[in-house]
This record gives structure tokens, sequence and C-alpha cells, in this order.
């Protein structure tokens, strides 16, 4: 029996890299980099909380209490709607109880609160 070749290893089996393909035909690599869904969130990220998110979204971390947490899943899990869409729903509610003018003074008091920590 003879011997076996076994050189071309795993690439033979995966296929030939992005880098050998490069070298063969560069314009036929780069196409194959642009495959998929086009970018359509062109908007201006300022904060790392914003990336990954829609237009008007940030992300944000809270600590809530856990029956809260529970009876917000369980509803968005009846409404079929998204927990982000029901918490939405929560939170335009509660600003509903409360007046325009409320709303606006607390705004300015925190953009004040928050321009005094800035460094000149």
């Amino acid at each position: 029996m003879g011997k076996k070749s076994f050189g071309q290893g795993l690439d033979s089996l995966l296929g030939a890299t992005i880098q050998e393909e490069e070298r063969k035909d560069p314009i036929k690599a780069e196409e194959k980099k642009l495959r998929g869904r086009p970018i359509t969130n062109t908007r201006e990220i300022t904060k790392t909380s914003q990336k990954g998110t829609k237009e008007g979204e940030t992300r944000s971390t809270f600590i809530v209490n856990e029956k809260a947490l529970e009876r917000l899943k369980a509803l968005s899990y009846w409404k079929r709607k998204k927990i982000k869409s029901v918490l939405h729903e929560a939170l335009e509610t509660y600003f509903k109880g409360h007046s325009f003018e409320e709303i606006k003074r607390a705004e300015e008091a925190y953009q004040l609160r928050e321009d005094s920590w800035e460094i000149s």
C-alpha cells in the first residue's frame, strides 16, 4: 500500500481563504465582502449605547423589581409584542399623567445639571 498525502488538510474541505481569493482576483474578493443587506441606518453615533440601535433609540441598563419585570415579560408574551414596545407604552402612559409644563421644567433642570459637569 502506498503512502497517502494529507498535504492539503482542512483547507481542501473548507475552501480557499479570503486572502487566497484576494491574491487570485481582488475584484471578486471585494464583491464577496459587500454581500448582505445594505446599510440603511446612516445616523451619526455619538454614544456607544447607540451602536446597533435604530434612529431615536439608545441602550440603557436599569435595576428593576423582579416582580415588575416578570409582569412586563408576561404582558409582552400575552400581547405578542416585544418587551421594549410594552415598556415604551407604559412610559408613555406615565408621562401622560404629568403636565407638559412639569415635564419641560424637569428636562430643563436635568440639562442644567448635565451642563454643570462639563469642563471649560
